[in-house]
């Protein structure tokens, strides 16, 4: 017995196809321009304390992106065992060159956190991605 794939069921695969790419790769795709962003601290991993960290950004065409307004949020869930409520931060990035961000901001204590760069353009989010963190 043969099974015939119906419209809907192929439209639907040819859309996971199409979105699953930027997806897997952390990358904004839902109504923004993909765009490759990168992550690094200094030192790395990242201490407790005052820390630097360089993001770089490429378009979805390659070439740096040098006008973009960008900041990392660092977010760690709430442990509501250890009574400690979600901690949140940011860190505003300046543009170095050729589309490397760089910016110095605490990491609040040691453990697992969740960093998304975010990058803007008129105020208008062109591109996001999250990167996981231990610090140290």
């Amino acid at each position: 017995m043969t099974q015939r794939l119906t419209p809907t069921v192929v439209a639907a695969f040819i859309a996971m196809l199409l979105i699953a790419p930027g997806a897997v790769a952390g990358q904004t795709t839902a109504g923004k321009a993909v765009a490759d962003i990168t992550l690094i601290s200094k030192p790395n991993p990242p201490k407790t304390g005052a820390n630097t960290f360089e993001v770089t950004v490429k378009g979805p065409d390659g070439k740096a992106v040098t006008d973009g307004d960008v900041s990392i949020t660092f977010f760690m869930a709430a442990m509501p065992s250890m009574k400690m409520p979600e901690m949140k931060n940011s860190v505003t990035l300046k543009h170095v060159k050729d589309g490397r961000y760089s910016g110095s901001g605490n990491v609040m204590m040691a453990g697992k956190w969740e960093a998304t760069v975010s990058v803007k353009r008129a105020g208008k989010e062109i591109a996001s991605k999250k990167f996981p963190i231990t610090a140290k």
